[in-house]
């Protein structure tokens, strides 16, 4: 059987090779204390439900059958009736797209509510810190310092894994936030390179911690807009005399290989389908097309318009003096003190000092301080902060999807098809969840895996809610599991859409003739050579298969999300053509149900499941990491032995790339998020490459 290989925005592909693709991308890039449940989490490996509450039919989007896309007799019935019925399937079909288009009011919002603790709770809490184990144990008038650099994970991290996770930031928030031992937080924010759904979480916790009226200071030594956008939500600013600030405005950048594939003799045949498919652009053209501009531009607008509100909301400053500001080109930080962007300008030390004056502590002590990674051990019940008794599974989704491991995979380094189905079904075919929340942060990846995952996800949404809850991105194939879900709930700021297919093969005949390299086949059938001879380009019937099997994915992954969003297909077909949509945009069209983080998503669930709202219930996360052979060896390679992570990255993909991709575009990725998760290995080998002759 012929295998169509991957594309991700700029494919990764060695010249010489056989690679033809075929890809579904974007076009372009709680509690006993009333906490909220992202922090009371219990950790099971196996878990799994009860059947959804009366309630939860009223909200069901359209009760949908998990055999809807099923093959059968009945679906091929003749057209008797059709006329008779035709005016109540048009009602019914307004009805559902009303139904799709729920505004975020519709929905509680999950917001934290911090409640003093009783005297009896204190009681408990001080006697369990007695007998906490050693590593829990925190001197009384601790800070809580965090450095907030780099990459930030969605997933869970173990003791052994370096970089820093998200859940485990947040729930740090919150147990700072009830912590006797813990009189405030000393955040360090440096250079980011994560998406701007994880940065809102982050801010939206920050903001949940001030409510418990202990201070929160941050320190800025390089700052642009992800990280001021984080301070400014601090009780106050503070920066070294030789700060980095750069807060200059917002860019997107788009890069084209068509230029570079010309002069090696790399001929792309594209069949661009949906007139937003800029990853087929990115091989085939040296400019951006106007419909690339069009909604690079629609996304840029978003996002830095979000981030003038919320920063004048903050500051007190009008937005128009805000941006006026900006485009000054303001350098430095004395200016952004008088300004009043920041608090002050002192070194970390003199921040430490005076951290010690507004605790009380004397100057000639040390202040006491606990560390991210430390506190991060400390478990919710030594404080107190238990859940109730019902029961909510967590699956985490991040990084690229494949459908089955690879012989260089390592734990967390992605979504592994066949392991994600067999978390669903335990959960499915448990009866001790009320309901599940699926979290996703992926550009998408195997296109076969992802349809495997939303028919998995749909026959679990049959048996109890399923939300689904967005990260910094989830598009393409992981705005595919989100679609099988009840209720889709993503950031403002998340990418998410991208429905659309790019077809195509390279045809590397003219480089084989520059490096003097032959190829001969024998072949039997008529499309026997379809993807075996990158030597040539496509015969014309050759090319017409190629796009007719484009069009049929394309089809098949369109209807299935009008399908799962009660809508008709004319209707998708005018927010799909491979276009990416921030949060809030996508809500206005229908495609993401209501905007928030996982608090709210966990509101929904209790809402879905009928478990009243000032319930606890408890948070069982599905994939727990553990310290595996692999992972060590991994950070080992790469810290000591310099393993280059660009090659690292090349290889993964190379060797499990196999099969049709739904995927989003990851040059803008890269560019939009700041950070290098979701950057293309290949652009780096070709500067390799350019920079050596």
């Amino acid at each position: 059987m012929a295998k169509l290989l991957l594309l991700y925005s700029s494919p990764h592909f060695t010249l010489a090779g056989r690679r033809t693709f075929t890809s579904l991308l974007l076009s372009k890039p709680h509690d006993s204390l009333s906490l909220p449940q992202s922090a009371i989490r219990r950790h099971r490996l196996t878990v799994p439900s009860s059947p959804h509450s009366p309630l939860d039919s009223g909200f069901r989007r359209g009760n949908f059958s998990v055999n809807a896309f099923d093959s059968s007799d009945e679906t091929k019935t003749g057209e008797k009736g059709k006329d008779d019925d035709k005016e109540k399937t048009e009602e019914a079909e307004e009805s559902k797209t009303a139904t799709a288009k729920k505004t975020n009011v519709d929905y509680p919002r999950g917001d934290f509510e911090f409640r003093e603790i009783g005297a009896w709770t204190r009681f408990l809490v001080k006697l369990r810190m007695l007998i906490a184990y050693p590593w829990e144990r925190v001197r009384k008038g601790s800070v809580l310092t965090m450095k907030l650099r780099g990459q930030v994970s969605d997933q869970l991290k173990s003791r052994f894994s370096s970089g820093l996770s998200l859940p485990q930031i947040c729930e740090n928030f919150v147990k700072a936030s009830y912590d006797p031992r813990i009189s405030g937080i000393y955040l360090h924010i440096d250079s980011l390179a994560c998406g701007w759904g994880k940065v809102e979480e982050i801010r939206r916790h920050i903001l949940d911690f001030k409510k418990s009226g202990k201070v929160i200071v941050a320190y800025t030594p390089t700052c642009r807009e992800k990280e001021y956008y984080l301070a400014c939500a601090c009780s106050e600013i503070y920066a070294p005399p030789s700060a980095y600030f750069s807060l200059y405005g917002l860019t997107i950048q788009a890069s084209f290989l068509g230029g570079l594939f010309e002069k090696v003799g790399i001929q792309p045949e594209v069949q661009r389908i949906g007139k937003y498919k800029s990853a087929g652009d990115q091989l085939t053209r040296k400019t951006m097309s106007e419909e690339n501009c069009e909604m690079l531009t629609a996304l840029l607008d978003d996002i830095y318009g979000n981030w003038l509100e919320k920063v004048s909301s903050e500051t007190g400053k009008k937005r128009e003096d805000l941006e006026n500001f900006i485009n000054e080109g303001v350098y430095k930080v004395e200016r952004l003190k008088d300004e009043g962007l920041i608090t002050g300008i002192l070194y970390d030390d003199e921040v430490i000092s005076l951290l010690k004056e507004k605790l009380g502590v004397q100057k000639e002590k040390v202040l006491p301080m606990v560390d991210y990674r430390r506190y991060s051990r400390v478990r919710n019940w030594t404080l107190g902060l238990v859940g109730g008794k019902d029961l909510i599974a967590v699956l985490r989704a991040s990084g690229s999807i494949s459908r089955v491991r690879g012989p260089l995979s390592v734990p967390g380094s992605g979504i592994i098809g066949e392991q994600f189905i067999e978390k669903l079904r335990s959960v499915r075919e448990s009866k001790r969840y009320k309901a599940a929340i699926i979290r996703i942060d992926s550009p998408g990846g195997d296109a076969l895996a992802s349809d495997l995952m939303w028919r998995e996800i749909r026959l679990l949404a049959a048996s109890k809610p399923v939300i689904a809850s967005m990260a910094d991105v989830a598009a393409s194939g992981g705005y595919y599991m989100a679609m099988a879900t009840d209720v889709i709930v993503a950031e403002n700021l998340t990418l998410t859409g991208s429905i659309g297919v790019v077809t195509g093969k390279f045809n590397l005949g003219k480089l084989y003739e520059k490096i003097g390299f032959n190829k001969e086949i024998i072949s039997r059938g008529r499309y026997a050579e379809l993807l075996a001879a990158e030597q040539r380009p496509f015969r014309a019937d050759e090319a017409e298969l190629f796009e007719r099997s484009a069009q049929n994915a394309y089809q098949q992954f369109r209807d299935k999300a009008a399908f799962s969003r009660s809508m008709d297909v004319d209707e998708m077909e005018s927010v799909a053509q491979g276009r990416v949509w921030t949060g809030i945009q996508a809500a206005s069209h229908g495609l993401v149900d209501a905007t928030g983080g996982l608090s709210r998503a966990i509101a929904i669930a209790k809402l879905k499941a009928n478990i009243p709202q000032d319930k606890p219930v408890t948070l069982v996360e599905m994939s727990r990491p553990s310290p595996t052979l692999p992972e060590l060896l991994s950070g080992i390679g790469s810290s000591i032995a310099g393993v280059d992570t660009t090659l690292k990255d090349l290889l993964q993909e190379l060797t499990v790339s196999e099969g049709v991709q739904a995927r989003m575009d990851g040059i803008m990725f890269q560019r939009l998020e700041g950070g290098a998760p979701y950057a293309n290995p290949f652009i780096n080998l070709i500067k390799d490459y350019l920079s050596s002759i």
